[in-house]
């Protein structure tokens, strides 16, 4: 499982990434959570043809735009994409 957090490296898009760590310990995951900010994270963005961020995006595709500070809510699209990818 391929997990991204892209932005522009802004707070809001680090505490996303610190909240995605978080989510994949308390799930047991041992994924890297790849961290994508400056111009390789707004590339990124623009390639995927996003308006807006931080972005969460797992197995290449978009799973979440924007910010939430959930831990529930991000463990869910987690363990849902999971489940497509077995």
């Amino acid at each position: 499982m391929k997990i991204q957090v892209l932005g522009s490296g802004c707070p809001t898009c680090a505490k996303l990434n610190e909240i995605v760590i978080k989510a994949m310990r308390e799930l047991g995951l041992k994924n890297q959570v790849e961290y994508l900010t400056g111009t390789e994270g707004t590339n990124k963005i623009i390639e995927l043809g996003l308006m807006s961020s931080p972005a969460l995006v797992i197995n290449n595709r978009v799973v979440m735009i924007g910010f939430s500070n959930d831990i529930e809510k991000i463990k869910k699209l987690i363990n849902n994409n999971i489940e497509i990818e077995s």
